[in-house]
């Protein structure tokens, strides 16, 4: 298999979920749900990026190189409603030997956002959600020094610092917190159940 070509297409499916997101956010129709669109083109790219796992396993830096290694993990992140598949890409990223600080971030913010869809406390502070106050705010955590110690060991900001860079680039891009937070959140709730996350 010819890997320029499998990391090209690789970056393909980020480009053309990015197009998709910013198409969103100018609609303002990003925040309020999962958008059938979205969900849609993420269970796409999940399915053609699943494809490229079986064919050369875990696309690393090192065979892909740098830029698709990275779009890879952002299709993984964003396939949200293939629990299984996540899971086992997590166990591909820590099973590959990562020595980078990309690759354990990545692994931070991939393991944070599999423990929140499952119910768990997240273990970096790297996944946000609409509060009750209308404001961005990271999804539960287990212990907020233990969180700042593990940001820190990987060159992360502080969580404090992080949610002043997350409500300052939503502000900056229009994002704002669903009309109904409750309905929404049931919505999310029985959407996890039906496709897994949670029983």
């Amino acid at each position: 298999m010819n890997f320029k070509s499998v990391a090209e297409k690789i970056i393909s499916l980020k480009n053309a979920d990015l197009e998709l997101r910013d198409e969103l956010i100018r609609k303002a129709e990003l925040g309020n749900g999962y958008h059938e669109g979205m969900q849609a083109l993420h269970h796409k790219n999940a399915e053609m990026l699943d494809e490229i796992i079986g064919h050369i396993g875990y696309p690393t830096a090192e065979k892909v190189g740098e830029e698709a290694a990275d779009a890879a993990w952002m299709v993984i992140q964003h396939a949200i409603a293939r629990p299984d598949f996540m899971r086992k890409c997590l166990k591909l990223l820590e099973d590959s030997n990562p020595e980078t600080r990309i690759e354990k971030i990545n692994i931070a913010y991939l393991s944070d956002r599999i423990a929140v869809f499952e119910g768990r406390p997240q273990l970096y502070g790297t996944q946000f959600d609409w509060d009750d106050n209308g404001n961005l705010s990271p999804n539960i955590y287990d212990d907020l020094n233990k969180v700042n110690e593990r940001r820190k060991s990987l060159g992360l900001n502080s969580l404090d610092d992080q949610i002043i860079s997350i409500r300052n680039r939503a502000q900056k891009e229009g994002q704002q917190p669903p009309s109904n937070l409750k309905q929404r959140n049931e919505k999310m709730e029985a959407w996890k159940k039906s496709v897994g996350w949670i029983t």
